[in-house]
Order: C-alpha cells, then sequence, then structure tokens
C-alpha cells in the first residue's frame, strides 16, 4: 500500500469509528429519539395490542414500559460500541463478522429516519445524516476492494453534497432555524442577532454552492469545494462543544456536548478522503 491509500483507508476508518463512538456514548449516557416510534399508536399500537394483551392506553402508563425502553437505548448504545471497537481492528477479523459494518450503517439510516419524523418529516434532517451513515458503508466497500471506482468516488460525492446542502437549508431557514444555530454562533463570535441572521445566510449559501460544485467538469472547483468542506464540517462540529462549553462546568461541558463534536467527524474526515482520491491520475489502489 501506499502512503496515500493508507492515509485513505484510514479516514474512512476513522469516520465510522467516530459516527459509532459518538452515538455508543449519547445512547449509554443520554437518550435516543426512540419514544417518537414506540410512543405513537400510528406506529406502534398495532404491535402492542396484537403483541400484548394490553391495550395501547395500558402499555404508555406501564412503568415496565419505560424500564424495557431505556433497556433498549442501552441497548443499542452497547451495539454502536462494539461496531466502534469492530470497526478499529476491522481488517483482523474473520470475513463474516465485517458485516457488522453493515448492520451499524442500516442502524443508522433508521436512526436518521426516526430523526426526520422527530423533526415533522423535513426530508432534509434525514440526508444531513448521509455521510454519518455512510461512513460505514463506505469502509465496508473499501475492504476487498483493489481500486476505487468511479462509482463510487460518485456516491461519496453524493453523501458530501446532501449532508451541506441539508445542512444549508436550515441556515437558510427553508426549515425552521435551530437554536443552537444561533446559541452556538453568538457564543462563539460574538454577534447580534441581525448578525447572526446574516452569517447563517450567507454559510447556507455557501453549503449549496459547495454542493453544486462537486459536480462540475473541472477538478480544481471539485478540490477547492472540498477543502472548503473539510474546513467548514471541522468548524460545524467542533462548534457544537466550542459554543457550548462553559469554563465553570468543563466536565459537564464535555459529557454533554462531545459526543454531538466526534460523530460529526466524517463531515470533514470524507471530503478530506476524496481529496486523496482526486488528486490521483488513476484509480486509487488501496
Amino acid at each position: 500500500m501506499s502512503n496515500t491509500s493508507v492515509s485513505f483507508f484510514r479516514l474512512l476508518q476513522i469516520s465510522a469509528f467516530a459516527v459509532f463512538l459518538g452515538r455508543a456514548y449519547q445512547h449509554l449516557f443520554w437518550d435516543g429519539p426512540y419514544r417518537e416510534l414506540f410512543w405513537d399508536p400510528a406506529y406502534a399500537g398495532w404491535l402492542v395490542e396484537h403483541l400484548t394483551n394490553m391495550k395501547w392506553e395500558e402499555y404508555v402508563t406501564n412503568p415496565a414500559g419505560d424500564i424495557w425502553f431505556k433497556k433498549f437505548v442501552v441497548g443499542q448504545g452497547v451495539f454502536y460500541a462494539c461496531c466502534a471497537g469492530a470497526t478499529l481492528f476491522i481488517k483482523k477479523l474473520p470475513q463474516w463478522t465485517r458485516w457488522i459494518l453493515v448492520l451499524g450503517g442500516v442502524d443508522l439510516i433508521l436512526l436518521a429516519l426516526i430523526y426526520m419524523k422527530d423533526k415533522f418529516y423535513h426530508f432534509g434532517q434525514f440526508f444531513e445524516y448521509s455521510l454519518q451513515f455512510g461512513a460505514p458503508l463506505f469502509l465496508f466497500y473499501t475492504l476487498d476492494r483493489a481500486t476505487i471506482s468511479k462509482n463510487f468516488i460518485l456516491l461519496m460525492k453524493i453523501a458530501t453534497a446532501l449532508t451541506f446542502a441539508c445542512h444549508g437549508l436550515y441556515a437558510l431557514g427553508y426549515y425552521p432555524r435551530p437554536e443552537i444555530f444561533t446559541t452556538m454562533t453568538q457564543n462563539i463570535l460574538g454577534l447580534e442577532n441581525e448578525g447572526v441572521r446574516w452569517f447563517l445566510l450567507l454559510a447556507g449559501i455557501a453549503d449549496w454552492v459547495v454542493a453544486f460544485c462537486l459536480f462540475l467538469p473541472y477538478k480544481k472547483w471539485v478540490i477547492s469545494s472540498l477543502w472548503y468542506a473539510v474546513v467548514w464540517g471541522a468548524l460545524t462540529s467542533f462548534a457544537r462543544i466550542i459554543g457550548n462549553f462553559y469554563v465553570s462546568f468543563p466536565l459537564e461541558s464535555i459529557h454533554q456536548w462531545a459526543f454531538e463534536t466526534v460523530y460529526r467527524f466524517p463531515h470533514f474526515l470524507l471530503p478530506l478522503a476524496l481529496i486523496l482520491v482526486l488528486k490521483k491520475k488513476d484509480h486509487l489502489s488501496i
């Protein structure tokens, strides 16, 4: 393997590891969005009434149900932790165990769907997670491949474009802008409300420009756009901890926000991996 090949694989590996690690920490110490699914009669009602003897009202008021729900969330955290551990040693594992990357990726897709439901079925919410649930699937693809195909590069470009364009939809105000966007911008840059509005508006426009430029037939434009994605992806990832860090409560701040930074690592690591690929004249040997 060349140094570039090793670096490319490591970037995919670290991306997948970071997503699983961040989600494991979230589920083990905080919570998941699953109440949106399990406490919704439109989705869980028929399961409850067909698989148990309880009526829906009994189910939602039964303390045992909440206990099992918490166990399920912790179980998800343990599964993500196992995925993270497997990712670190993925090339040393038996062939059949490598499918844990696919199972983990599918689980992340389901998680993104639940978050989309939580956000009133904003499709942008789902596709904003493209690089996150794509990371383990991209890593799995490379395990038994000698070269990276143009179709694979295209898939990585699409995932990058979707992540940044959909993030831009919130910054532009197409969807209701999350309060956390305003709070982080104010805390980090010290801007007033009007300044925050203009800053996020410009950031949203830049997200869409980057997404568009990724598919231009000019390599320099594509690579320049990817470098912007690397920088902006890193800034928006670390903004979660920097914008919510309080000197008076350092450990609490890290405990509450660091995992949100970690599972966003693919937002800048995967565009960096794409830069390595596109700078090679031929397909990258892995």
